[in-house]
């Protein structure tokens, strides 16, 4: 220290400028560690992110639903936005989005951008910078060799407007009769909704999960103050113009031989508990899923879910909304579906059991997970290959499925139910490895059917699936207003999620039929339904 002290030069403007370059030296060396450290604090969020997502998956996949993996999961991503966000904010190297990959010199690195993909049905306006005919350097003339092509993602911003309807008025010069042309009808009479907005503020609210309360904000911010007991009652005689196209929607699902059925728990204000200072005034209610899909196995009805509310989770309601189904009902093992597989008078049950190997799954793994048994391990083992061979058979006709899963997986389901009740005199009798043998010895029959018939699935995961967009809702509306709000939500469901599942976007789809449907004869009705609809009008969009 002494050392370098005496080689300091004496002039103290050369001195000062030497301690203005290390204060620089010393701000870029802190930037760099900063950067640094914030980069480690990301690659350690997100090796974090990735262990939850994968606990997540495996929930899925084997275990029950865990609401508070849930929230950890959502707390980190939420925190691994934002330091994403800060990183990006100090990155000056230049952005390079033409690779989705890591480049070859770090195959490891972890690829945090990727170039946006824009379907190709996307609006693109073209411009054009040309240099001119002639040559800047020497004023040749100029030829065409080729162009390079760049393309930059820009948004319009979503805007409103009125529109006028001017009905003028004529009268004949001969005989003074006054004419003019009838008002057009509109999705709810007497209203100045549209059907372009009313479809925006159904999907808003029952498929993004946007409450009324913030598009009103969003409206006011566009110019138009729309009370929010305003935008209740135009979502409500909505609902109520599409009740017909609803019914006719269930009417064509429940009449199908084979149904996929589930069920999630939905919060629903009370107003009776809460007079009664009871429950904080919220009580329990369930959504019912009864799913068809054929897709699997090459059908050829389409694809449509209908849900339904209950207010408890009694079998009453579960008896009510399959009076009129027969077949195969594939479900967990639900108590309150048991009355449906009795066998009637001539001794055929309506209902045939066709069981979820999920399920059974799921119990093992929950075992396992905790004890890490051997028992438990062999039997997530013979049931993944079941799997294996459900993968090669999944979109090939029912015949073609039935003949494989008699060749491959018949044998592999009668050992493994063999094999269950060897190691069913091995555990104790009272533990959950126990109690998941005795499940799934009970059902033995129902976790057989798919074997027999080539148009039952291996599991119930489409009707799973179907009730994931009201998990998602639940995380920003938290419970229904009441029993009737929770019934709107279900019918409103029922309407987009079958749009969807026909692969029609929801918003395009309830705009057409808002603007015809009260035009159209009953008798067509079958026209509307998603799956055999066609839109008269090529393009609101570009109208609007």
């Amino acid at each position: 220290m002494l050392k370098h002290a005496k080689n300091l030069p004496d002039d103290p403007a050369i001195l000062k400028a030497m301690i203005a370059a290390f204060q620089v030296e010393n701000a870029r060396i802190e930037a760099e560690n900063a950067k640094m450290t914030a980069t480690l604090r990301v690659h350690d969020q997100l090796v974090q992110a990735l262990r939850l997502r994968i606990a997540k998956l495996q929930k899925l996949a084997f275990g029950k639903s865990s609401e508070k993996i849930e929230r950890e999961i959502e707390q980190l991503e939420l925190a691994l936005e934002d330091l994403l966000v800060a990183v990006a904010e100090c990155d000056e190297a230049p952005v390079d989005e033409a690779q989705d990959e890591p480049s070859q010199e770090q195959p490891s690195a972890p690829a945090l951008r990727r170039r946006p993909r824009v379907s190709d049905e996307t609006l693109r306006e073209r411009r054009e910078l040309d240099t001119g005919t002639c040559c800047p350097d020497c004023g040749g003339d100029l030829r065409v060799v080729g162009e390079d092509v760049s393309e930059l993602l820009d948004m319009i911003a979503a805007w409103m407007k009125v529109v006028q309807i001017a009905r003028i008025k004529k009268s004949c010069r001969r005989c003074e009769r006054m004419v003019q042309e009838p008002a057009p009808s509109r999705p709810i009479p007497g209203s100045m909704a549209g059907p372009n907005f009313l479809a925006h503020v159904l999907v808003s609210k029952f498929d993004d999960h946007l409450p009324l309360y913030r598009q009103h904000e969003i409206f006011a911010r566009m110019g138009a103050d729309i009370p929010e007991s305003t935008l209740v009652g135009w979502c409500g005689r909505a609902m109520k113009t599409l009740s017909p196209l609803i019914e006719r929607i269930e009417a064509d699902i429940m009449g199908s031989d084979l149904l996929h059925a589930d069920d999630t728990p939905i919060r629903v204000l009370d107003r009776f508990l809460r007079d009664k200072g009871l429950s904080k005034g919220v009580k329990q209610g369930r959504i019912w899923a009864y799913v068809r899909d054929q897709r699997p196995w090459a059908g050829t009805s389409p694809p449509g879910a209908v849900y339904r509310f209950a207010p408890d989770w009694k079998e009453e309601h579960v008896l009510g909304h399959l009076a009129n189904v027969r077949g195969i009902l594939q479900a967990a093992g639900y108590k309150g579906y048991a009355k449906l597989y009795e066998p009637e008078p001539d001794g055929v049950p309506r209902l045939r059991e066709a069981a979820c190997w999920v399920h059974l799954r799921r119990d093992f793994h929950d075992f396992w997970a905790s004890t890490k048994s051997e028992i438990a391990r062999e039997a997530l083992d013979r049931i993944g290959k079941l799997y294996d061979i459900e993968r090669n058979v999944n979109g090939q006709p029912a015949d073609v499925r039935h003949a494989a899963r008699q060749r491959l997986s018949q044998p592999k389901v009668a050992a493994f139910f063999a094999w269950s009740e060897q190691q069913l005199l091995r555990v104790l009798g009272k533990n959950d490895l126990a109690k998941a043998f005795r499940y799934g010895l009970s059902r033995q029959e129902a976790f057989s059917l798919f074997l027999t018939d080539g148009r039952v699935a291996i599991d119930n995961n489409p009707a799973e699936r179907a009730l994931r967009p009201i998990g998602i809702g639940r995380k920003n509306w938290l419970f229904a207003g009441a029993d009737t709000s929770a019934e709107t939500l279900a019918r409103a469901m029922t309407v987009i999620e079958a749009a969807k599942l026909n692969s029609l976007d929801p918003q395009a789809y309830l705009v057409d039929v808002l603007d015809r449907i009260h035009d159209h004869k009953i008798n067509r009705l079958d026209e509307l339904p998603p799956w055999n609809w066609a839109p008269i009008v090529a393009d609101h969009s570009a109208t609007a």
